[in-house]
This record gives structure tokens, C-alpha cells and sequence, in this order.
């Protein structure tokens, strides 16, 4: 592989006290093409509310439904707006080894801080496949690695970070397994954020991990920020249990998409195969903003039902 070097570039061990980071969702306007204006104040909203970091083009963003040159060109944009205020972390993993050097190539190339890297997912390798997977992409600049077993199929085994900890540009582990793998990790100095929102008080506060990547923090990243930072608070986490739990009644992000629209601050337009939640589950997101409290919540319109005919569905080429 052909080395290459980007100058004041964040280090690994910038990335590694980041308590709160916000896997963004990528809005889109009615012909199917990203909303900029959108995500823009979506950001924002993040950097106002305390969160570090975004990552750019993760599940949440569905950056599984992107070409690479929209990928790519969300993270440059991402960075060149906001890399001065958060931490942006590209998603440029992919199942192909070669996919994932080149994207990650570019995405340091447009400044992005650090990639997020899953395994192969659907055709999956072995073990020793793995660590040369990763070890192809480390050397790039600093790295997340990803581990969601629900996604890949795969569980990425502890042998393997293990042996990946031996680089510096190891910034640490986005993890799904559960918070015994969190403790496990920390225990051992390796670096965690828990990957699933529902478990994330858990974690940081009786697990060790640094943090979280929250899916939840796009629609409450003021609460979410409280959650991580202020120290353990029961009280809270069981408040916002009832929306994590909606939030991933379906697939993220469907019920994210949906949220978002109700709440007005992006357009009722899904990326196919994604659809929205029906008005029986978009009622009783209209309650739990009620019983939350509005002002919780991102933007400032009121909360609505919407009509099944206001949602767009893109599945043509944009």
C-alpha cells in the first residue's frame, strides 16, 4: 500500500476522550439529492447541545444507500463547515478490502479526523481475514473500529482488537456486544464507546466505556449530552428509555427518519428501501415528545402526526 501524509491531521489520542458523538442522519430534499441547508442546522443543533463528534455517513446516515462520490462529499462538506467546532469521523468501511482503502484514502484526503471501519459484513472472512482488513486501513490515520454483529453477521472476537491495540492510530471501539465486552475492554486500556443507547448509562458509568455513539442524540442531544457527562442519573436514563426502545422498534434508521420529520426539521422524503413508521407508532412518538418535553427536543415546530401521503419515497436514481 502507498503511504501517504496529511498534515495536521487529529492524532488517535484526540479521538479517545470523546464522550458524546452523533451518528447524523443525512436529510434529503424531494428529488431524492442531500439537503445541505438541512443537515447544516442538523449539525449545528449538535454542536450547540455539547456533542464532540459526528460521525458522517454511518447506518444513521445511511451511508449504505450513497454512492461513494456523495460519501465522500458529505464528509469534505461536513469538515470544511464544521471540523473547526466537532470532531467529524468518516464511515468508510465497506465489506471489500479495496473499497475501503480507497474511501478512506479520500476521506482523509478531505479532512475528515477519523474513519469508522466495520468488518466485512454478508460474505464475512476468518479472523486472520479480518485483522488484514483492518491492518489495510489503520496505517491511514486514526480509527474506530465497529463492532455490530446484528449488521455484519460477525462478531468481531476480542483476539482481534487485541492484536489491532498494537497501533497507535487505534483510537478504540465502537462496540454492540454487550457491556461485559465494554468491561472487558477498558479493563485493558483499549478505548470504548457503546454502540447501542439503550445500554449506554450502563456502560459509561459501571463499564468503563468513554462514551457513546448515539443514535438518540440527534432528536435530544442536550439530554443525551447530560447522560454522558453530569455522572449517573437513573432518573434521566429511565425517562428516555421509552423513545430508545421506540426508536428501534424497526431498523435505524426508520423510526429516526420518521422522528425527525415529525418534529419539522427535515423533509418527509425516505432513500428506498427505507419507509416510514405508520400513524399508529407516529401517535405515540407525538406522546413521548409530550411527555419528554418539547423543548428537549430539535427544532422549534410543533410535533405532528403528518398523513401517510406526505412522505416521499425515493427509489429511482437522483
Amino acid at each position: 500500500m502507498r503511504s501517504f501524509e496529511v498534515k495536521n491531521r487529529t492524532s488517535a489520542e484526540d479521538m479517545k476522550s470523546l464522550r458524546l458523538i452523533t451518528a447524523i442522519k443525512t436529510p434529503y430534499l424531494p428529488d431524492g439529492r442531500f439537503d445541505l441547508e438541512a443537515y447544516d442546522a442538523l449539525v449545528n443543533t449538535q454542536i450547540a447541545n455539547g456533542a464532540e463528534g459526528v460521525v458522517v455517513g454511518g447506518t444513521t446516515g445511511e451511508g449504505q444507500l450513497m454512492s461513494w462520490d456523495e460519501h465522500i462529499m458529505l464528509i469534505g462538506h461536513t469538515v470544511n463547515c464544521f471540523g473547526s467546532s466537532i470532531k467529524v469521523i468518516g464511515n468508510t468501511g465497506s465489506n471489500s478490502t479495496r473499497e475501503a482503502i480507497h474511501a478512506t484514502e479520500q476521506g482523509f484526503a478531505v479532512g475528515m479526523h477519523a474513519a469508522l471501519h466495520i468488518n466485512p459484513y454478508y460474505g464475512k472472512t476468518s479472523v486472520e481475514g479480518m485483522v488484514s482488513h483492518f491492518d489495510s486501513v489503520l496505517p491511514m490515520g486514526p480509527t474506530i473500529i465497529y463492532n455490530v454483529p446484528g449488521r455484519t453477521g460477525q462478531d468481531i472476537p476480542p483476539r482481534v482488537i487485541h492484536t489491532l491495540a498494537q497501533s497507535p492510530n487505534l483510537a478504540g471501539v465502537k462496540e454492540c456486544a454487550g457491556n461485559d465486552r465494554v468491561e472487558q475492554y477498558t479493563d485493558e486500556g483499549i478505548v470504548v464507546w457503546s454502540g447501542n443507547d439503550d445500554q449506554c448509562h450502563e456502560a459509561r458509568w459501571n463499564h468503563g466505556a468513554t462514551g457513546v455513539v448515539s443514535v438518540t442524540s440527534n432528536l435530544l442531544p442536550g439530554l443525551m449530552r447530560k447522560l454522558m457527562f453530569e455522572g449517573k442519573n437513573t432518573e434521566l436514563n429511565s425517562k428516555l428509555l421509552p423513545l430508545i426502545n421506540w426508536l428501534f422498534q424497526e431498523p435505524n434508521p426508520i423510526a429516526l427518519n420518521t422522528a425527525l420529520a415529525q418534529l419539522g426539521v427535515v423533509r418527509p422524503v425516505f432513500r428506498l428501501p427505507y419507509v416510514p413508521l405508520p400513524s399508529a407508532q407516529r401517535l405515540e412518538f407525538v406522546d413521548l415528545v409530550q411527555k419528554i418535553g418539547r423543548e428537549n427536543f430539535v427544532g422549534e415546530k410543533d410535533v405532528q402526526v403528518l398523513d401517510d401521503d406526505d412522505f416521499i419515497l425515493i427509489g429511482r436514481p437522483y
